[in-house]
């Protein structure tokens, strides 16, 4: 079983290449961006990371979306729905990386569970 741990934190920009350049000028974070997703990825010193993705319906400004690690997407999502919340987005490949699922806890806040491609990642 995973750790359960946060395995990424998603952010929200109207320009990620430029939220980027704020973030690590602020706090020393370090950026790759992604042009053909136009998505921005950033790591901390301590391990931690995540990204900027483009505000969207699906992604709007103030829902940070927090990813925490699975073995079995599908079952979690079964359980969300049987502790009272909701599934957001089933099951969904995130091409050679990974996949992940999104859900609403019964407050309504907007999570994400992920499973790496990489089979040593979860563990």
């Amino acid at each position: 079983m995973s750790k359960r741990d946060v395995v990424h934190i998603e952010i929200p920009a109207a320009s990620p290449q430029a939220a980027g350049t704020f973030y690590e000028k602020l706090f020393g974070w370090k950026m790759q961006h992604v042009p053909e997703f136009d998505y921005t990825m950033w790591a901390d010193d301590g391990g931690g990371g995540g990204g900027f993705n483009k505000v969207s319906d699906e992604n709007p400004v103030g829902q940070v979306l927090v990813y925490i690690a699975s073995d079995d997407i599908d079952a979690d999502l079964k359980n969300v729905e049987k502790l009272g919340g909701t599934v957001v987005r089933a099951k969904t490949e995130i091409p050679g990386t990974g996949w992940f699922g999104l859900f609403k806890d019964p407050t309504g806040n907007t999570l994400a569970i992920y499973t790496s491609a990489n089979p040593d990642f979860n563990k």
